[in-house]
């Protein structure tokens, strides 16, 4: 698959996660002490410099691929050692992007999708190996999107006791479930009605009590066809940008509205999802059992090894575990969000353009390509014996 199909294979996912979450019924019927990022000393001077340069160099890139504005933040551990805003957020008022400035995170949901569902297997409620035929609506939605056909559909196993909830949130879905990977955001979106199913509670209700509130995370918030924006975060939403075929960036209708599913429907601030990731790693919002699930990449029965976890990738690259997830609206929104866990370290990256998509493969894992990424990784390169 060429760069130009892949990019359009992963536009026709966004606009079929609106589509099938439309005509298929999604969006209907424990709070632990918030912790803050730190921002202290820093005690390596190195690596103020480190920050420094790369600080410099996430600018550079921005402006090479127009993109308006970007927010960047980097962690060391439970400190923020790069917090910036470049561009900006509203180009026809000038108003500045901030860490603090609310994006839509596409797929970058995900991840958060990944913790509700293991917050609700750690309260007995939720069954991540019950086949998805037992779940009210499932058949009907299957029969609609097998007639679909195409790359998501004209393989996917739904009609099947087979099937599991795990296979969808792992990706594992298409051909025989649970033996291949294939990123399938629609199929992904669906996730969030048996989670709904079981505790009688809308997805973005339990988003916001599980995750959103105990992580601390004030400036963020669901959205979808049924759910207006909070009006404080509506205000201040980065607008969307993209480049016209004369070369021109111009402003971009918003993206279509969704229904209540997990592949997306989050608006949330860099510093907001340094709070998350905070709250991941001091275990606030899940223990290290399940994070080890969470993490894991997928294993078929044969035992070859898949690039995702429960909501995130796991990619293998010179050496090192990468657990990352990419978000993208076509001529709207990208995101990055990376975790380096043999660096300790952290980025966060947010755009109101797809200026920070890189071709991922459908099929693959490789965050490594992106040239964002790659700055980052030169700049806090891992620490030999």
């Amino acid at each position: 698959m060429n760069a130009i199909s892949r990019k359009r294979a992963w536009v026709g996912a966004a606009a079929l996660v609106v589509a099938v979450t439309q005509a298929h019924g999604q969006g209907f019927g424990g709070i632990v002490r918030a912790e803050s990022p730190r921002r202290t000393q820093l005690p390596d001077p190195a690596q103020a410099i480190a920050s420094d340069r790369l600080a410099q160099r996430f600018d550079s890139l921005r402006l090479a691929r127009r993109i308006p504005g970007l927010a960047a933040i980097v962690l060391r551990d439970t400190t923020v050692v790069l917090a910036r805003g470049y561009g900006v957020a509203d180009l026809e008022h000038a108003v500045p992007v901030t860490p603090n400035t609310p994006f839509n995170i596409a797929s970058v949901a995900k991840p958060i999708a990944g913790v509700v569902a293991l917050k609700l297997v750690a309260q007995g409620l939720l069954d991540l190996d019950r086949p998805m035929t037992a779940y009210e609506g499932f058949r009907e939605f299957c029969a609609a999107v097998r007639g679909v056909g195409g790359v998501f559909w004209g393989d996917y196993s739904c009609d099947t006791d087979a099937l599991t909830l795990r296979h969808v949130l792992t990706m594992t879905a298409n051909g025989t479930p649970g033996t291949r990977f294939l990123y399938n955001p629609p199929s992904f979106s669906w996730g969030s009605r048996p989670m709904m199913q079981v505790t009688g509670v809308p997805y973005s209700t339990l988003v916001d009590s599980l995750v959103l509130r105990p992580a601390g995370m004030t400036r963020s918030a669901r959205k979808h066809r049924n759910l207006a924006l909070r009006e404080d975060l509506a205000k201040d939403l980065a607008r969307p940008y993209h480049i016209d075929s004369s070369g021109v960036v111009r402003p971009s209708d918003p993206p279509a509205p969704q229904g209540d599913g997990a592949a997306g429907g989050v608006m949330a601030t860099a510093m907001d999802l340094a709070r998350f990731d905070i709250a991941l790693t001091r275990g606030s919002l899940l223990p290290d059992s399940l994070r080890r699930v969470m993490w894991s990449p997928t294993r078929t029965a044969t035992g070859a090894v898949l690039p995702y976890g429960l909501g995130w990738f796991v990619q293998q690259h010179e050496g090192e575990t990468l657990l990352w997830h990419f978000g993208l609206w076509e001529g709207a929104y990208s995101a990055i969000y990376l975790r380096a866990p043999s660096r300790n370290i952290t980025l966060i990256l947010l755009a109101n353009s797809d200026g920070l998509w890189w071709n991922n493969p459908l099929d693959g894992a490789e965050i490594h390509r992106s040239p964002f990424v790659t700055a980052f990784l030169e700049a806090f390169p891992r620490r030999r014996p």
